[in-house]
């Protein structure tokens, strides 16, 4: 085990987990569905079936990659702004913030379309960065105007997931039923059929949808709660009690959620309250045991190879879009995965990932950081 962490003021965890995340999207994903096809383990088989989106109602763990991460930017929000809090300042805060924003709402379109106008009616505008843009920058925002009154924080919260409730079950798409839930009948997808230019993701409904980032903020607003517990200094609040802290906090998430899913079901796609606090409680777990493993325990190493990833999060994200890390891959690992032709495609998964690592890692030791 390494030494203890020294202290700083930043939460290596923090990198770590948001690395961690980012990784069963850049990669992670093959090396378990390869290592299954090699082996043909149950564990492996329990894993790799939980890699994958459920299709409407209910949840599963690669549906907690895109909340998580936008919990995690709530975490880091009380960091990043904690100098920026006073009256003073506050409009060139505020500018910065939608300036950040709209930039990743810009970003996201270029991901969806390539740098090409393809035509509006063949334009996709919603995105997984418009949505981090839009509910990150409401959540800073209300954050901003509440930081000493933070009881008002609490209000936002309840007030985002009980009137995105009530809205969607006393209302829905014109000739369905109130309360309707389904792709076609549901008011978020209608609303986003009015009023979102471009094409959706699925036609009639998209999973980044604009109704449906308004529960987001929410979501945003849990991290922020996060970050402001573990900003507390440790002579204050000792770290090993923050970790305690964070885990109860999952816990009720969890319960609450589970709990509220009877009446409003877990829905990624719609991004339901009940969804918000489910999503919430694990990405309370996970930060509270990365926040103890790395900044407690100080496994240094451990979270340094999660943060090379987490560092740079936008950019490999952006990147993978547009570099072909595959083509790297095969031209350095293809002799030798046809040598050992039953480990191939574990091979070649494995190889991908370190590619990336490595292209990070790169960037990282040159201090090259897409900062948005």
């Amino acid at each position: 085990m390494d030494t203890p962490a020294p202290k700083s003021e930043r939460l290596l965890s923090l990198d770590a987990l948001r690395g961690f995340d980012l990784l069963w999207i850049l990669g992670g994903e093959g090396i378990v569905h390869a290592l299954l096809a090699l082996t043909g383990w149950a564990w492996v088989a329990a894993v790799s079936g939980q890699l994958k989106h459920v299709a409407w109602h209910g949840f599963q763990a690669y549906d907690l990659i895109f909340p998580l991460f936008l919990f995690l930017a709530g975490v880091s929000t009380p960091f990043s702004l904690r100098h920026r809090l006073g009256a003073a300042d506050r409009k060139a805060t505020v500018a910065k913030i939608v300036r950040r924003g709209l930039l990743l709402v810009l970003l996201g379109v270029i991901y969806n379309n390539g740098l090409q106008w393809k035509g509006l009616d063949q334009m996709r505008f919603c995105s997984v960065l418009g949505r981090i843009g839009l509910a990150g920058m409401f959540a800073q925002l209300i954050f901003l105007y509440n930081a000493h009154r933070l009881r008002r924080l609490w209000w936002w919260l309840g007030g985002l997931l009980i009137g995105y409730y009530v809205v969607m079950t006393t209302t829905a798409a014109p000739g369905f039923a109130a309360g309707d839930l389904s792709v076609e009948g549901n008011f978020a997808s209608h609303v986003d059929r009015l009023l979102v230019p471009g094409k959706l993701h699925r036609t009639i409904h998209d999973p980044e949808g604009l109704f449906s980032t308004i529960p987001a903020i929410a979501t945003a607003l849990l991290g922020i709660f996060a970050g402001l517990w573990l900003q507390k200094p440790n002579e204050e609040v000792a770290p090993w009690r923050k970790a305690r802290r964070l885990a109860l906090g999952g816990l009720l998430c969890l319960a609450v959620g589970g709990l509220w899913d009877y009446a409003f079901p877990i829905n990624k796609n719609l991004w339901t309250s009940s969804f918000v606090l489910w999503a919430g409680g694990w990405s309370f777990l996970l930060l509270a045991a990365f926040y103890a493993l790395v900044d407690i325990l100080g496994w240094r190493r451990f979270g340094f190879a999660f943060a090379v990833i987490g560092m740079n999060s936008v950019l490999i994200y952006l990147a993978g879009k547009f570099i072909s890390f595959g083509f790297t891959t095969n031209a350095l690992l293809s002799g030798v995965a046809k040598a050992l032709p039953a480990g191939q495609e574990l091979i070649l998964a494995v190889g991908f990932v370190a590619v990336e690592w490595l292209f990070l890692w790169f960037l990282q030791r040159h201090k090259v950081f897409l900062k948005v």
